[in-house]
């Protein structure tokens, strides 16, 4: 894609893991619930008992456990996490997010089928394999795996061993993740995530001897110093590797929301608009050339993977856990900051260690915020996934169609003019080479972004 249109279309805007997005949530104050916003803990548990009820038997639930504990802030990262070397944090914790799986298992009214389990973090490989085990047990006291299950997580090479990897195996897991980032030393010096090459080669390796049959690396284009040819070196090593997935994901600088952490260096340390372009089309271009194939926003997998056949089977779904092989229309977030989502509600965990605790122990789901959907929404939602997903949507259907249709289909001409989406009487289509614009497309759909013009930066770069 020319310059011209990155430096056009390289503007502030969502990831869409939901629709609407988090800064666009009713923060009204709940009159019957003091102390939660946009969502009453009553109305939380009727949205999620339905979806449980709608879907359970059909397609089961998915479940997100986040366990926020690292023992180095790692600057450009933007998840909620607690930095600390003490492990007797583990314990408490876990015996906590059992304690809330219990308030949940106590209203649904039959055992959940579990169809995604996901760890993430934070390190979940911070916690020891004997406690994770604790962990994954006491889920499944209450639950049962459902048909075709998936159990994955999140790990960091420098604090992963074989112990965790053979631990979790046994349990069912059998897709990891390990954040690589950029092999470039001095790239790791600036966001104070050393790691060397070798240990990602061993635990990946480790994981194919064990059975995995999924492991994605993630890397990241954007960072600080980085230069094509550290994309370059990046994916060269990558490549000996060969994982299933990889996540390349372009770096969000958002220093006001994640604070000190991204504060350790600016925006003039920052590859530039265009040049962080070629960053993506060059990794993009030595992937394909791997024979990965582009998925969804930002992710790549190999026709093997089951990411690739959800794409095929027009299965692959988003939400907060990003892109996954199939849908569930109740995703229940444990641990503290985990957001829920029932998809006629979401509903956000408080995000302190002590909050989620104290509230946890006083029999409390511990929820303070969230967003009951209105039919509108749910409308919205439905086009926003269509596109982050399957790169198309359309509205012949009365049911997709909304008053604004005709006012998102005018903001979308200019697009249309740059070749960046192709506009049919009753859908639209975006082209190969217009994938890196996705969000922005999305962005047209988006009514709350529209009618809520932000004064202030709230999103990164959609470039």
């Amino acid at each position: 894609m020319s310059d011209s249109l990155i430096q056009k279309y390289n503007i502030p805007g969502p990831r869409y893991t939901s629709y609407p997005t988090v800064p666009f949530w009713d923060e009204k104050p709940c009159p019957n619930d003091p102390g939660r916003q946009g969502i009453s803990l009553d109305d939380w548990k009727k949205t999620m008992i339905r979806a449980f009820s709608e879907s359970n038997e059909k397609e089961g639930i998915s479940l997100y456990i986040h366990l926020p504990f690292c023992e180095n802030l790692c600057t450009f990262c933007g998840c909620h996490k607690r930095i600390t070397k003490r492990h007797d944090v583990e314990e408490p914790y876990l015996k906590t997010v059992l304690k809330e799986w219990d308030l949940y298992c106590d209203l649904l009214p039959q055992k959940p089928k579990i169809r995604e389990l996901h760890l993430g973090g934070g390190t979940p490989t911070f916690f020891s394999p004997d406690h994770l085990k604790e962990l994954i047990d006491g889920i499944l006291k209450r639950a049962e795996k459902a048909p075709h299950y998936e159990f994955s997580f999140e790990a960091h090479p420098n604090h992963t061993n074989r112990q965790h990897l053979q631990t979790l195996y046994d349990l069912g897991f059998r897709r990891n993740s390990f954040g690589v980032q950029d092999y470039d030393l001095k790239v790791q010096k600036t966001i104070n995530r050393i790691q060397p090459f070798e240990n990602v080669e061993e635990v990946t390796n480790a994981s194919r001897e064990i059975g995995y049959t999924s492991v994605s690396h993630d890397l990241v284009f954007g960072l600080p110093f980085q230069t094509k040819e550290s994309i370059i070196n990046t994916i060269e090593k990558t490549k000996s590797l060969k994982p299933d997935r990889i996540a390349f994901y372009s770096y969000a600088h958002v220093p006001w929301i994640k604070g000190v952490g991204q504060r350790g260096y600016d925006e003039n340390d920052l590859p530039k608009e265009v040049e962080k372009r070629i960053l993506y089309e060059t990794g993009k271009k030595m992937l394909n050339d791997l024979g990965y194939v582009e998925i969804g926003m930002d992710h790549f997998a190999l026709p093997t993977d089951s990411l690739y056949k959800a794409v095929a089977d027009k299965t692959l779904h988003r939400n907060f856990m990003g892109y996954t092989a199939g849908k569930t229309k109740l995703m229940i977030g444990l641990g503290m900051s985990s957001i829920s989502d029932s998809w006629y509600s979401f509903a956000q965990n408080v995000k302190t260690v002590e909050e989620y605790q104290d509230s946890v122990n006083q029999g409390i789901i511990p929820i303070f915020r969230g967003h009951l959907l209105t039919d509108e929404d749910l409308i919205i939602r439905e086009h926003i996934l269509n596109i982050m997903c399957h790169f198309e949507t359309s509205w012949n259907e009365d049911r997709l169609k909304f008053p604004e249709l005709n006012e998102c289909l005018d903001r979308l001409k200019e697009m249309e003019q740059d070749g960046l989406v192709i506009l049919t009487g009753t859908g639209l289509k975006v082209p190969e080479k217009a994938r890196p614009f996705v969000r922005n497309i999305c962005m047209a759909f988006d009514l709350r972004l529209i009618r809520n013009k932000p004064t202030t930066r709230i999103f990164s770069m959609t470039i």
